[in-house]
Order: structure tokens, then sequence, then C-alpha cells
């Protein structure tokens, strides 16, 4: 539940990933995928073909795990652009598809971009998901640590941690942390 809304569930990407594709295909919606590595994306469309029959996937690119030139960047953009996508999915890890998101919402007018973190994996098969009732108690984190320690253990050891004080913060009422106004 969220801070202040105790209605609001838990938006999981893995399941997003398959609602928005599911409402795509019955709308003629075009859908395109940033993210994972090529063997993953070609697996990935394969599943939700086979899923989706008549899916419209107007392109997928596997961006190098580096960070990108702005020559790169720059023919990505078009390339996006170019495919007349109305939905791009970014598959990239947390926090870098919200960084990638943030720095090209303006170069993508029209187009909504989710990032749905390890769907990608997920729906081509790499990876196993946490059992249902792991993901309803908030144990995710450690099956994915499980499964992934060598590529996730600063996340949980480092990184998250940074942010515990602040989560208590607010849960106790101290902090409020309010949307950014739009430009």
């Amino acid at each position: 539940h969220s801070f202040g809304h105790r209605e609001q569930n838990r938006v999981y990407g893995p399941d997003l990933t398959l609602e928005l594709c599911r409402r795509a295909e019955i709308a003629g919606h075009k859908l395109y995928f940033y993210g994972a590595s090529q063997d993953t994306l070609d697996k990935l469309q394969a599943n939700l073909q086979a899923k989706f029959p008549r899916l419209k996937i107007v392109g997928a690119f596997s961006p190098p795990f580096r960070k990108l030139t702005a020559d790169e960047d720059r023919d990505i953009i078009k390339m996006i652009r170019d495919s007349g996508c109305e939905l791009v999915f970014v598959g990239l890890s947390t926090p870098k598809q919200e960084r990638w998101m943030a720095e090209h919402r303006d170069a993508f007018p029209g187009v909504v971009m989710i990032g749905v973190g390890a769907a990608f994996d997920f729906h081509a098969g790499k990876l196993r998901q946490a059992p249902a009732w792991m993901q309803r108690n908030g144990l995710e984190w450690f099956f994915r640590l499980c499964m992934e320690p060598r590529r996730l253990w600063q996340r949980y050891v480092l990184v998250t941690p940074r942010f515990l004080p602040l989560w208590w913060m607010q849960k106790l009422g101290f902090q409020r942390f309010q949307d950014s106004p739009t430009q």
C-alpha cells in the first residue's frame, strides 16, 4: 500500500506488461521494447506474439551495457520515432530505466514510456519469478537476490539501505514528499 492510499495495491511490471499487451492487441497499438540482451528481446517478442497473435511489435533494441555516445543516442531516438510506436516498454535495471525515461521524455511526444524492470527476462523465460506468497509478503527482493547474487548484491546491500531512513521518516509522518511541479 502506498502512503496515504490504502486501497492502492502494488503495480507489478510483469503483470502490467501482459495487461498492456493484451489491451494493445485489441486496440491495435504499436509497441517498442528497449532494454535487455538481443537474445532476451528475441525470446520476449516470440513469446508475446504466441500469446497475443495480433500484437503489433514495431521494434526492439538492446542497448550496450555502457553509456551511449551522443551519436548512438540520436540514432536510437530516430529509430524509435521512425518505428511509429505508441508505447515503449523499458526493461533496464533500476534506476537506469527511470533515468533513461526521464532523459528522453521530450524526445518522444505522444509516446508512453513505461519501466517494467525484469519483465523482459521473466516473459522471455530467462528468469523465474518469485512465488506469489513471497511477492505478497514483500520478499521478492530476497528471491531475486538468491537467483542473481552477483548482479544484485550491491543494490540490496549498498543502495537500498540509503533509502530506508527516508522511508521511515515518511512512514512516521516527519517527512512528506510531493510530486515535482511540471514544467
